[in-house]
């Protein structure tokens, strides 16, 4: 088998077909796992949007809403076997995340309080920005250390003022306490606790301007703390 010869034209050919290779099969790759990819993403939007609502009986088609200044939202409504409005989910971000781009979703009750959050999208910085998912709702216990086991003593922890579950953005400012507000942020990440909450204002910008919860959403409502 004669081999090529070793000049620029041969070498150009050479490089060209591997280029041309590696985007085949690149595309090859992307074509095959598109479709599962957003399947996986749709499925668990849908869990999460089920997860952070009271329970119904019948769920709304995603509705877009336009939010001056930040962008389109999806609204679900949710109703019960009589065909009552009893909550709402909101699909949410903020563009001010300290790694980009933060994606939730969060259900309100017919008054507004919030019932729950889940956090679809996030890059964050792991152990710090991360902690979202879970900083913003009730402290869970945990075990005990192997000296409070041994000593029998407990060690107390701090307060930790985090959770918004409960709270109504109508009466309750939802901004982190170096800000003003009320809400411990994620230590050493002020930044993404910023930008969820914003998310979170955002998501009840959209559900306060629904017709079915006005109403109940814009006056007090009993939050918790």
């Amino acid at each position: 088998m004669a081999r090529l010869e070793s000049n620029f034209t041969n070498m150009l050919l050479v490089l060209t077909g591997i280029s041309l290779f590696a985007a085949i099969t690149l595309a090859s790759v992307y074509t095959a796992t598109k479709e599962p990819i957003e399947a996986s993403k749709t499925a668990g939007q849908q869990r999460a949007v089920h997860e952070v609502l009271p329970p119904y009986e019948r769920l709304s088609e995603p509705e877009p809403v336009e939010v001056k200044g930040v962008g389109t939202l999806e609204l679900y409504k949710a109703y019960d076997r009589d065909d009552h409005f009893v909550g709402a989910a909101v699909k949410s971000f903020s563009k001010n995340g300290f790694n980009g781009e933060i994606k939730i979703i969060v259900g309100f009750d017919e008054k507004g309080n919030i019932i729950n959050y889940s956090v679809l999208e996030q890059k964050e910085t792991p152990g710090l920005g991360t902690k979202m998912v879970d900083w913003f709702k009730p402290v869970v216990q945990t075990k005990k250390s192997l000296v409070e086991r041994i000593t029998g003593y407990e060690v107390a922890a701090g307060e930790r003022k985090s959770s918004v579950l409960g709270k109504n953005p109508a009466t309750d400012p939802l901004t982190v306490s170096q800000d003003g507000g009320d809400t411990d942020a994620i230590t050493a990440a002020t930044i993404s606790s910023r930008a969820f909450l914003e998310a979170v204002r955002n998501a009840y910008a959209v559900y306060k301007n629904n017709p079915d919860a006005v109403s109940g959403a814009t006056s007090a409502s009993g939050s918790e703390n």
